[in-house]
């Protein structure tokens, strides 16, 4: 009785297994995938005798060719948050408070002493990247003094310089500067790209003056010079001849092969 219910066992998984194979071949792509192998398959399928096991050996000779990919082939990967591996269900519960009660200073301070307050150190820092690539700019200020608190808290001048830019670009000057004074406490100099686009945010925001104190600063780093800040201020101080004429001769000394161009003077009236 156990031998009937072996081979009736064996019988039934090829069975199956001889279905697959029929729809399978019946793909046109998978089709001539399997075709350099396809006497193998007959052969086995042929001999309902052969045990199952020699059966399934053939299966697997049959489909080498169906290895999982390990690059990203261009299709969508799904959720944003499945993709997240640094990201932990606390970080996201706080991410989505600050969002929530962004609007109410009173409940927000509440929220940042209550939950935000508690959270690891990788949480913490995978909160305040989400909040930069979401572009809350403010939320992210608030979450770096959090961080600045902390015993285990280090200067490092790429989270100061990532909020800089992002508070530039958003036109808040003045907090930009109060990170700016903050860094320079803590011994830390910001780089090419900080300088252009704090002077780029001082020029939108109608502070050349502030621009100015900027690139004065900029001139004592102890990195070399780049060409862009200088191409930026020459353009942004078009209305303001002196402070350019000041940007323009700066220019021409570090970069002597360089040209500039110097638009009529008629179109800002100076003439």
């Amino acid at each position: 009785m156990a031998a009937f219910g072996g081979r009736l066992r064996s019988k039934i998984q090829l069975s199956l297994f001889s279905l697959v194979h029929h729809d399978i071949t019946r793909i046109p792509i998978f089709k001539d995938c399997i075709s350099s192998s396809s006497s193998t398959i007959q052969l086995a399928f042929d001999h309902p005798t052969r045990s199952f096991e020699y059966v399934w050996h053939g299966q697997q000779q049959s489909y080498t060719y169906f290895q999982p990919r390990y690059y990203h082939d261009g299709r969508p990967r799904g959720s944003l948050w499945r993709g997240k591996k640094l990201i932990g269900k606390e970080a996201l519960f706080v991410i989505l408070g600050l969002k929530r009660v962004k609007d109410d200073e009173e409940k927000l301070d509440n929220f940042i002493k209550v939950h935000v307050s508690r959270l690891l150190k990788m949480d913490m820092v995978a909160v305040l990247n989400e909040l930069e690539r979401q572009e809350e700019v403010d939320l992210a200020v608030k979450m770096f003094w959090v961080i600045q608190k902390q015993d285990w808290y280090q200067p490092d001048v790429y989270l100061y310089k990532d909020l800089i830019i992002s508070l530039s670009k958003s036109k808040k000057m003045d907090e930009a500067m109060k990170l700016w004074e903050s860094m320079k406490k803590e011994n830390l100099y910001p780089d090419s790209q900080t300088y252009t686009e704090v002077i780029r945010g001082f020029l939108r925001f109608g502070s050349p003056g502030d621009a100015m104190n900027i690139y004065e600063d900029m001139k004592q780093s102890p990195d070399p010079p780049d060409e862009l800040p200088f191409r930026i201020l020459l353009k942004g101080l078009l209305p303001h001849p002196l402070l350019r004429n000041k940007v323009k001769q700066d220019f021409e000394e570090i970069f002597p092969d360089q040209s500039i161009y110097d638009p009529p003077e008629e179109i800002f009236g100076l003439r």
